[in-house]
């Protein structure tokens, strides 16, 4: 086994497909193609499902993936302390629901920790996506949040597709509104105050659960309803039309200015939100740094 074969392994993972893989390594798709089923021969497992769509990580492989990436991390370390050598590029995914806390620790991870080349994703994304993405490996970590509504469901569902749930921190309900709208000067509102406002919230595709939302009282009736598929769209929404959304109250002016505010939704009910991890998966450096940014930034 060679350190190369562990990062051409990496590199594939990245770019999903072997063809782009072997572009960006500046090698032939034969050479690299042969190079994967060297190492799987050795190690006696199968790293990669082969089908007519293309390649993805078997069970065996995801475990693999993990211990390469520690291994990749730390022979950088030794060659940057011993060599004098130029940092490797960085990479690291994330899937997240729609919330401001993750984009802002996003950012603080790359302002402390980005080396010179880097290749990080951020995917904010459907429900069903960001399991999707944790399952396949695409991303290390999705972020997404449970209720006494889903918890049951999803919790099993996780379970069902290899996923551990890791609980960031609980939070009562909030509506984020425009600072203009009326719903603003209270001290909190309830569900009956809502009813004349649009409800925005985020459309989940062909996978539209009420299980899948990403808000709570998704099953409660709304005279007007508006669906979007983004944040910032959201946002002027919210600003234009005197809307509200649903989420933790957790919001930047840093990133996301003054014009939205968080204002206590007055129901008994609890938010809890969590990263997700492929449980044969070990984390990898930046993973962690990414973990350590968001508790301090929710902290």
């Amino acid at each position: 086994m060679k350190l190369h074969q562990l990062r051409y392994v990496i590199e594939v993972v990245a770019c999903g497909s072997i063809n782009e893989a072997a572009r960006r390594l500046y090698i032939s798709q034969p050479t690299l193609s042969k190079a994967i089923k060297e190492l799987e021969k050795e190690l006696g497992i199968t790293v990669f499902t082969r089908t007519s769509t293309g390649i993805s990580l078997s069970s065996d492989g995801a475990e693999f993936l993990g211990y390469a990436r520690q291994v990749v991390e730390q022979a950088d370390l030794l060659e940057r302390r011993y060599f004098n050598t130029v940092p490797s590029r960085q990479f690291f995914s994330v899937s997240t629901q729609h919330y401001a806390f993750a984009v802002n620790a996003f950012v603080e991870m790359i302002k402390k920790h980005g080396e010179d080349e880097y290749q990080f994703t951020l995917r904010e994304t459907r429900t069903y996506e960001i399991i999707e993405d944790v399952k396949n490996l695409r991303s290390e970590i999705g972020i997404l949040y449970v209720s006494a509504f889903n918890e049951k469901v999803m919790l099993q569902l996780l379970k069902e597709e290899d996923l551990d749930f890791h609980v960031l921190f609980t939070a009562k309900p909030h509506i984020f509104v425009s600072s203009q709208n009326p719903l603003a000067k209270k001290p909190a509102v309830t569900l009956a105050d809502l009813e004349e406002y649009p409800r925005l919230s985020f459309e989940q595709g062909e996978f539209n659960s009420f299980y899948y939302s990403e808000e709570i009282f998704s099953t409660i009736s709304s005279k007007k309803s508006i669906q979007v598929s983004d944040r910032a769209t959201l946002f002027n929404l919210l600003i234009g039309l005197n809307g509200y959304t649903i989420s933790t109250g957790i919001l930047s002016s840093d990133l996301n200015g003054s014009d939205i505010i968080p204002v206590p939704l007055a129901e008994e009910e609890v938010i809890t939100v969590g990263w997700v991890v492929h449980k044969k998966t070990q984390l990898s450096r930046m993973a962690k740094v990414y973990l350590d940014e968001l508790k301090l930034f929710i902290q």
